[in-house]
């Protein structure tokens, strides 16, 4: 297991596979590639998940049939272990975590982040498929504030990925399963630690969503992950998971402790590494209006004429990305929301005939401040 954790660690892998009947596989730059070894039985897959797994989660792997939990390896490298049974047999998956915090500028973060996770309170969603950056962004979240700013913060982390040293915050950080039983239970118990930011690993159940919902209304910056993959979607989600007795006063709690969406997604960048695209959504009191009236379908045209407000699409991202010649034109459609729509956007820009929307449209103000039925209706058309 050293072995293998050592060449993942040197080829600047981002994951380990461990599965039998195949040699052990690394994703590497968002490709599988097998390793050239012998090829894994029962006994071998069996043999490297002792080797690493401490003895609550072998315990928990034979009654729940799976456990999650982290290792540290040498130099401060740390790995996120997924441990499954599959046919009967054992398989793994180690994610590598980074060692070092990506500052907002290496990842490429919106900089209306910046402005929202230092106000005073409200709930910040971060969303996107699994692997498409989530945890690092949210760690690099952290790191900023505890480098700039006096808080408050803690972490309920199932299971605790990156490790924050106290700076000018205080950070505790609380294992689920190990710290306290659950993120519900973990929320509650939090709001009796006087803390500034709460950060929740994932809002998996009611309980946890309206736990976050209700923290965030109470006066405390609330972090939270969701695997959706853009800002209306993550709104009709989290409401769509309630009872329909439930869902008005919910839509009511969320028009009022939402402050903003950032959905993600990872793309391999050429020629080589991986590069994120991002949709940005800021909770303007027109969009509160949005989800309180149950209007979410509209959400999407009210974050393309906020941009003074530093909103903008998923699709908006992925275009720039192949327009700047970072990645080929097949991965972008892969990602996109809307395949059809970005392709013609695409195939227009070939052709050399830009829209010329989208230059208009940084010095325009649409007043989407003031809430207009008609104007939103109404179809936009591209210029030729």
């Amino acid at each position: 297991m050293e072995k293998l954790l050592t060449t993942v660690i040197q080829l600047k892998a981002s994951d380990l596979h461990i599965s039998v009947g195949q040699p052990p596989v690394i994703r590497h730059n968002g490709r599988m590639r097998k390793l050239d070894t012998k090829v894994l039985d029962s006994d071998d897959t069996t043999a490297l998940m002792k080797a690493i797994t401490p003895d609550r989660c072998q315990q928990e792997l034979q009654e729940k049939g799976g456990a999650d939990f982290a290792i540290e390896f040498i130099d401060g490298y740390r790995f996120r272990v997924a441990l499954f049974k599959q046919k009967g047999t054992i398989g793994l998956v180690l994610r590598r975590i980074p060692s070092q915090f990506l500052t907002f500028e290496q990842i490429g973060m919106p900089d209306a982040i910046r402005s929202l996770i230092v106000k005073p309170r409200g709930l910040i969603l971060v969303t996107g498929p699994t692997g498409s950056g989530k945890t690092t962004s949210l760690a690099s979240m952290i790191n900023f504030l505890n480098e700039n700013y006096d808080r408050h913060i803690i972490t309920l982390e199932d299971p605790i990925e990156y490790y924050h040293k106290h700076k000018k915050c205080t950070v505790n950080q609380r294992e689920i399963g190990v710290d306290c039983p659950s993120f519900k239970e973990g929320i509650r118990r939090a709001l009796r630690m006087d803390p500034d930011v709460i950060l929740v690993g994932e809002m998996r159940d009611l309980e946890t969503i309206h736990a976050a919902i209700e923290a965030a209304e109470t006066g405390h910056v609330v972090f939270a992950t969701l695997h959706t993959s853009g800002a209306a979607s993550t709104i009709n989600r989290i409401i769509d998971g309630f009872p329909k007795e439930q869902q008005d006063q919910v839509r009511t709690q969320l028009s009022t402790a939402l402050i903003g969406v950032l959905s993600q997604a990872i793309l391999p960048r050429k020629p080589e590494g991986l590069v994120a695209a991002f949709e940005m959504m800021v909770v303007t009191p027109a969009i509160q209006n949005l989800i309180r009236e149950n209007k979410v379908y509209r959400i999407d045209s009210s974050i393309q004429t906020g941009r003074k407000h530093g909103m903008f699409l998923l699709d908006e991202s992925l275009f720039r990305l192949w327009k700047d010649g970072l990645c080929d034109k097949e991965e972008v459609l892969l990602k996109s929301n809307k395949p059809a729509e970005l392709a013609a956007k695409i195939a227009q820009a070939e052709r050399g005939i830009f829209d010329e929307e989208d230059e208009e449209e940084e010095d325009e103000d649409y007043g989407e401040d003031e809430y207009d039925e008609e104007e939103d209706d109404r179809p936009r058309r591209g210029r030729r």
